[in-house]
């Protein structure tokens, strides 16, 4: 047996001690290391409409992936991101009806009414500034306010994080997308943002007159569009419903978001209150001149979105042509100039469009329906 000198004793501690830090770091370089690596992801193929804008911006630390598309997706109806489990972001964003809820206002997990209603998320891609009042300028940062608001799914996102990391699901997707199993509120928001800029809708009645797919559209859909796209000029018989000042045909998104200048978001006064009750935009620049201004929503799949409004006041297409019509609050603050100065009536004081136009721009208004869209598997919930 040998003798146990000091020396031997330190020699063997020092052997000891070296053998335990190699494990130890075998270990933890074992745990880290899928972390550690750069995902190996498959771009998403984004098939950009013609004759949309095809300029779009998406940031660069968050490249759209098949993998990150895919989780994105299921996020967007993962019940887990709520506080009792029961809502998802499909729950106010139905495919069926173009990402809204058909409710006048959007209802929360605790039954509270939203003080707005749902928008539709189609071709938020294009969009700059999202909301009605245009509070949230990125998809990222966005996705985070219907997560975390009281009054709509009522749960922190770091508790959403919680209970998604303690699945056996979502930590090897997460990997796979962003190259961690440790999931993170930004990887959360990121695939969310991901997901929702492929909701893109062209395929309407609309969209394939301009591909030239068919030849025209019926004498009393072209008569809309010529109305649609008219301010009228009653001195020199020009008849128009006035719409595109606030939603831009040029582009081809029927948004209020200008792509000439940069692009832009315009907010606008429709005159529905001549008393505010919600100050819209001026809520969030803390302007006088943005009082009662609001986004000017896509017209895409509109006769899909209804209650119209920002606070869902109308049921249907013919009560929102005849506000535009007949009922425009004329003393309302900061109201759309354009609103002021356009009727079909000599010296007229509103629009003044005749049943017969109103029917027609209704009916143009159909010919943007995209039954693809609201039909794409790509889109739908996948549990």
């Amino acid at each position: 047996m040998p003798v146990l000198t000091p020396t031997r004793l330190y020699s063997w501690f020092l052997v000891a001690v070296a053998g335990l830090l190699l494990l130890g770091s075998c270990k933890e370089d074992g745990e880290a290391e899928p972390d550690l690596d750069p995902p190996v992801t498959t771009p998403y193929q984004l098939v950009l409409p013609a004759g949309f804008p095809q300029t779009v911006v998406i940031p660069a630390d968050n490249p759209l992936t098949q993998e990150g598309v895919s989780l994105g997706r299921m996020l967007f109806y993962e019940t887990r991101l709520s506080r009792n489990n029961t809502m998802s972001c499909g729950s106010c964003h139905q495919q069926s009806k173009a990402f809204t809820d058909g409710r006048a206002r959007a209802v929360g997990v605790d039954g509270a009414a939203h003080t707005r209603s749902a928008m539709t998320l189609a071709n938020l891609l294009w969009e700059p500034s999202l909301n009605w009042d245009g509070a949230a300028t990125g998809l990222e940062g966005q996705a985070r306010t219907p997560i975390e608001n009281p009054v709509e799914m009522h749960q922190s996102l770091a508790e959403g994080v919680s209970k998604l990391q303690q699945t056996g699901l979502y930590p090897p997707l997460f990997r796979a997308a962003f190259g961690a199993a440790t999931i993170t509120e930004a990887t959360v928001l990121k695939a969310l943002a991901q997901f929702e800029r492929t909701l893109i809708s062209a395929n309407s009645k609309y969209d394939k007159l301009k591909r030239k797919e068919i030849s025209r559209l019926t004498t009393e859909e072209e008569s809309g569009r010529q109305l649609f796209s008219t301010h009228p000029f009653p001195i020199e018989s020009l008849v128009g419903a006035n719409c595109f000042h606030c939603h831009n045909e040029g582009n081809l998104l029927f948004s209020s978001t200008d792509y000439l200048r940069g692009p832009a978001a315009t907010f606008f006064n429709n005159g529905l209150d001549a008393t505010l009750t919600d100050t819209g935009r001026g809520g969030v620049t803390g302007l006088a001149t943005d009082r009662g201004k609001f986004r000017a929503p896509t017209l895409r799949n509109i006769a899909l979105t209804a209650p119209y409004m920002h606070d869902g006041r109308f049921q249907t297409l013919e009560q929102v042509l005849d506000h535009y019509s007949d009922h425009v609050q004329l003393t309302s603050p900061n109201i759309d100039p354009n609103l002021l100065d356009a009727s079909n009536t000599f010296n007229g004081t509103q629009l003044d469009l005749t049943p017969t136009q109103k029917r027609q721009v209704i009916a143009f208004l159909k010919t943007l329906t995209d039954s693809t869209f609201v039909q794409d598997k790509r889109f739908s919930n996948p549990f």
